[in-house]
């Protein structure tokens, strides 16, 4: 019998004979003269339907244990399916104690609930949706960058490099040298540590490739046990060579966020809907219904400057919990006010203060008050989703810089790259589950992993 997937099986136009379909079971209901089974097998939110004769029960038959099923592809006589699968023979390949099951069959069960269970929630419609939203939106973002002409890079998560001021970083050390006495040597006889960002790493292979992107895991040694910081998490990040202009960098975030919503709508919209009906309720950002990007399509292009942002927030007629002033970084609670008053759009703030960035920001040389060419991307329910800015490329400014704080011997490599064939670039990075928390409306950043932070109950 040829293999079937539900999803395949669910849109099938035509009967099939002799087919087999291999999943778990979501739910038994038993007639006196026919046996009707609902399975999945993770490629759809719809279960498929199978009619069996009663005389193929056996008592491993239940919800949650896994099955073959060999029969026919026939056309159902239901309106709401538009196929089924007449059973032959059913194997239970895996039988299911019920009782002992967490999950209940025709249960919906919080997110919280499920948590507690991180090797077991991938099989409730709500974390398996997010999955197939991730998996298509991972497709998508790699697609993108490919039919653009980048080429992607696959930079290191060990490394020496902590990306000055890209957040705190985990220390690797082996179980040897934890043990041993301060005076220890270090395996890699410097200090390495888990990445927190590939950006310097991409501008190397921006002197070499005009477009270059990578997208892999990165890691903060912040609190995680809030419900929007995650100790790891996926990072996107691009560097575009020969471009002197923030616009060119900001329009590659927009196209890039244009692109893979479109595309997790188009393959996804009864898994998005799902988050939208019952986990947000309230979210307005896509239009499931009409697969209408009303915030990406309709309202893209607003632009304020750090110093008009500030202003706004000063005559803000609420108070935060920090004080808005000029040089001070912009909190959660400002992101999402200013979002707010522009009209609850995705906004781009630019030209933030010299002394609040990297060393990396190219100077803008204005005065009085000093700003570098960076932009944050601010969107609705979350705050900052994006941030980027064009790079110094000018060795004696960048040199200078470096030399005020002390980091001259650390990033020599560093102006090696203004001294030989350095050309004007940008870049910036997202993060993508908060990309995921604003397309599916999701409050906690915990719930849009695969697995939650590290259980007792699941050591991962």
């Amino acid at each position: 019998a040829a293999r079937l997937r539900v999803r395949d099986a669910l849109v099938a136009q035509e009967p099939a004979g002799e087919v087999k379909v291999q999943g778990w079971v979501r739910s038994v209901r038993r007639q006196k003269e026919v046996l009707f089974l609902h399975i999945n097998d993770g490629s759809s939110l719809e279960n498929l339907q199978v009619v069996a004769d009663p005389s193929l029960e056996n008592r491993d038959l239940t919800f949650g244990s896994a099955v073959e099923v060999q029969g026919k592809l026939v056309k159902s006589p239901h309106r709401m399916q538009n196929m089924e699968l007449k059973a032959e023979t059913i194997h239970v390949v895996g039988p299911c104690d019920t009782l002992s099951f967490p999950l209940k069959v025709k249960e919906r069960h919080p997110l919280e609930y499920v948590r507690q269970f991180p090797h077991l929630r991938c099989r409730t419609n709500t974390l398996s949706s997010l999955l197939r939203i991730r998996s298509e939106a991972t497709a998508a973002i790699h697609s993108f960058f490919q039919d653009n002409g980048y080429v992607h890079i696959h930079t290191p998560i060990i490394t020496s490099n902590d990306c000055e001021g890209a957040g705190e970083l985990f220390q690797i050390e082996t179980s040897n040298e934890a043990k041993e006495s301060e005076e220890k040597t270090h395996f890699f006889n410097v200090p390495a540590f888990l990445t927190v960002s590939g950006q310097l790493h991409l501008e190397v292979m921006a002197g070499a490739f005009t477009h270059v992107f990578t997208f892999g895991p990165t890691f903060r040694a912040e609190d995680s046990q809030s419900r929007r910081h995650l100790a790891e998490f996926y990072m996107v990040e691009a560097e575009l060579s020969f471009t002197e202009s923030l616009q060119d960098v900001m329009q590659v975030m927009e196209d890039l966020l244009k692109t893979t919503t479109n595309r997790v709508l188009s393959k996804c919209p009864r898994d998005v809907e799902l988050f939208h009906k019952y986990i947000a309720p309230a979210q307005k950002v896509i239009n499931v219904a009409g697969k209408e990007l009303q915030s990406f399509y309709s309202f893209w292009g607003l632009l304020i400057s750090y110093n008009e942002a500030v202003e706004i927030l000063k005559q803000a007629p609420q108070t935060f919990t920090f004080k808005p002033e000029w040089g001070c970084d912009l909190q959660r609670e400002h992101e999402k006010y200013l979002v707010k008053h522009c009209g609850e759009v995705p906004v781009f703030v630019l030209n933030y203060p010299y002394d609040l960035k990297p060393f990396y920001m190219r100077d803008n040389e204005d005065g009085p008050q000093h700003t570098v060419a960076a932009v944050d991307l601010l969107v609705p329910g979350i705050g900052e989703l994006c941030g980027g800015s064009l790079r110094e490329e000018r060795l004696p400014l960048l040199q200078s810089r470096l030399q005020r704080l002390g980091l001259t011997d650390a990033y020599q490599w560093y102006l090696d790259l203004r001294k030989f064939g350095s050309v004007p670039h940008g870049g910036f990075g997202m993060g993508f589950e908060r990309y995921l928390q604003y397309i599916l409306g999701v409050d906690n950043i915990k719930d849009v992993i695969p697995f939650p932070r590290f259980s007792h109950s699941c050591l991962l």
